[in-house]
C-alpha cells in the first residue's frame, strides 16, 4: 500500500510541532477528516482537505473472502512525523528518476533527450528498447526510452527455460510490480521469485515503477503529462515485451505494497489485459476515511500531484481506488493478503507500536479488509489471506508469493518446464 504513498513524512518545524501534529492528524484521520487547509512542511506542495470514501466493514477471519457485519468507520493508526510506513527497500532514487525530477512534471510526453536509434520493434507511441544487458543466464536488464515518462528507465526480465531470441513461440507472463522507495531490481534482490517461478515455463517482467509513482498517470494539477506510469506499464512495456521478447498475451499481474495496488487497479482499469491479479499488503482503498490525508501528508515529494486534491479531484481518486472499482474484476482471478500490523511470527515481539512496519501493515490491513468486504458485496470471488499478526516486510510477501503462485500458474497455463 505504500503509495509511495511511499514517501517519507518530512520533519517539520520545531520539536513541539513534531509532538503535537501527529496527535492532531490521528484524531482527524480517525474521524475521517483531513488536516486544516493550508500548506505546511508536512504536507509539502499539497493542501490537505477532508477525506472521503465508502463505508467500511469489519474484518473477516483469516483466510476468509466473505466478511460480514454492518459497516463501520475504519480505525487508522497514528503516523508520527519522520515515519515511512510503506518503505520496502533501501537506497535512493536514480538520477533523472521521473518522480523526483519535478521540472518534468506535467510536460507533454516526449522521447528522452539523447535517444539513439533502436534495432528493436517499438511500442505504438514510439517507446523503444535502447539497451539490453545480460545479468545472468536467464535475467536481462532492458533499458526503455519512454515518452510516457520523458526518461529512459529499466525493466528486468526473467526468461523461461528454453527461451530463444529467434522463435515464434510465446510464453505466459507475470508482470511483477515493486513497492515504494524501491526499483525494478527489487523482486530478484528482495524475494525468491527466481526459485518460485523459475521452474515454470513463464516469463517474469519486472518494470521500474518509480520512487513514489503510485502506478498511475499523475494528475499534475489536472493537466496530466509526465510521469505517466500507467501508460508506461500498459501501453509501452507490454507491447515491447510482446514484440521483442516473445511475451505472450496470457498475463498475470502481481505486486506488493503500492505495487499491489498497481496489480489490482491495472486489472480493473484494463479488464482484458490480465487473467489474474495478486496483491500482497497492497494499498487497496485509498479513499477510505482518513486515508487521503495520510497519503498526501506522507508523500511530501509529490503532494497531491499524483491523484489530485481529494475534494476537487475526487473522481480521479475514486477511479484509482481498488475497493471502489472491485466489480470490474469479474472474470479475473484475484488473490489478496495482508497482516494487521501486530508483530507476527517473523517479527520481533517487542517491536514498539509506532514502528514504521507496524503502522504500514495496519494501514494495509484496514484497506484489504475493506476490499474483501466490497468484493463480497459485488459478488466477486477473491482468494483472501488476511493472516492477522504480521508487519510490512518481505518475510511475509515471500511466503504469500509462494502461496498464491499455484493458482496464478494454473490460470495462465504455466506448467513446470
Amino acid at each position: 500500500m505504500k503509495k509511495r504513498t511511499d514517501r517519507k513524512i518530512a520533519i517539520a518545524g520545531t520539536a513541539a510541532a513534531a509532538v503535537v501534529l501527529p496527535t492532531v492528524m490521528v484524531g482527524l484521520a480517525q474521524a475521517g477528516i483531513g488536516v486544516p487547509t493550508g500548506k505546511s512542511e508536512a504536507s509539502g506542495n499539497s493542501q490537505a482537505i477532508p477525506s472521503f470514501g465508502p463505508a467500511t466493514q469489519p474484518s473477516a477471519p483469516a483466510g476468509s473472502a466473505s466478511p460480514s457485519g454492518s459497516p463501520k468507520p475504519a480505525k487508522l493508526p497514528s503516523v508520527p512525523l519522520g515515519t515511512n510506513p510503506f518503505k520496502t527497500g533501501g537506497g535512493s532514487p536514480s538520477p533523472g528518476n521521473p518522480d523526483t525530477d519535478s521540472g518534468s512534471h506535467g510536460k507533454k510526453p516526449h522521447m528522452p533527450p539523447g535517444t539513439t536509434s533502436s534495432k528493436y520493434a517499438k511500442a505504438p507511441d514510439g517507446a523503444a528498447i535502447t539497451g539490453v544487458k545480460k545479468v545472468n543466464s536467464r535475467i536481462f536488464d532492458v533499458t526503455i526510452a519512454s515518452p510516457a515518462l520523458g526518461a529512459a528507465v529499466k525493466t528486468r526480465v526473467m526468461i523461461p527455460k528454453g527461451w530463444k531470441s529467434k522463435t515464434t513461440k510465446t510464453w505466459p507472463v507475470v508482470y511483477a510490480y515493486h513497492g515504494g522507495n524501491n526499483n525494478y531490481t527489487s523482486w530478484t534482490k528482495d524475494s525468491d521469485i527466481e526459485q518460485v517461478i523459475g521452474p515454470y515455463n513463464a516469463m517474469v517482467v519486472m518494470p521500474e515503477g518509480g520512487w513514489n509513482g503510485s502506478y498511475t498517470n499523475w494528475w499534475n494539477g489536472g493537466k496530466g503529462g509526465i510521469p505517466k506510469w500507467e501508460t508506461f506499464h500498459i501501453d509501452e512495456v507490454i507491447p515491447l515485451m510482446e514484440r521483442n521478447f516473445h511475451a505472450g498475451s496470457v498475463r498475470a499481474a502481481i505486486g506488493l505494497s503500492s505495487g499491489g495496488q498497481g496489480a489490482i487497479t491495472y486489472a480493473e482499469r484494463h479488464p482484458t489485459t490480465f487473467k489474474y491479479a495478486a496483491s500482497y499488503s497492497g494499498a487497496l482503498n485509498i479513499t477510505a476515511p482518513g486515508m487521503p490525508v495520510i497519503l498526501t501528508s506522507m508523500n511530501r515529494q509529490a503532494g497531491t500531484a499524483i491523484w489530485g486534491d481529494p475534494i476537487t479531484a475526487r473522481a480521479n481518486w475514486r477511479a484509482h481506488d481498488a475497493t471502489v472499482n472491485v466489480a470490474k474484476l469479474k472474470g479475473i482471478g484475484v488473490y489478496v493478503s495482508s497482516g494487521n500490523g501486530e508483530p507476527g511470527p517473523f517479527d520481533n515481539p517487542d517491536t514498539p507500536p509506532l514502528d514504521a512496519g507496524r503502522i504500514g501493515e495496519q494501514l494495509a490491513g484496514t484497506m484489504n479488509e475493506n476490499f474483501v468486504a466490497a468484493a463480497k458485496q459485488a459478488g466477486i470471488p477473491v482468494t483472501a489471506h488476511l493472516y492477522g499478526p504480521g508487519m510490512h516486510n518481505w518475510k511475509y510477501w515471500k511466503r504469500e508469493l509462494a502461496a498464491s503462485w499455484p493458482k496464478i500458474a494454473a490460470t495462465i497455463g504455466a506448467g513446470k518446464s
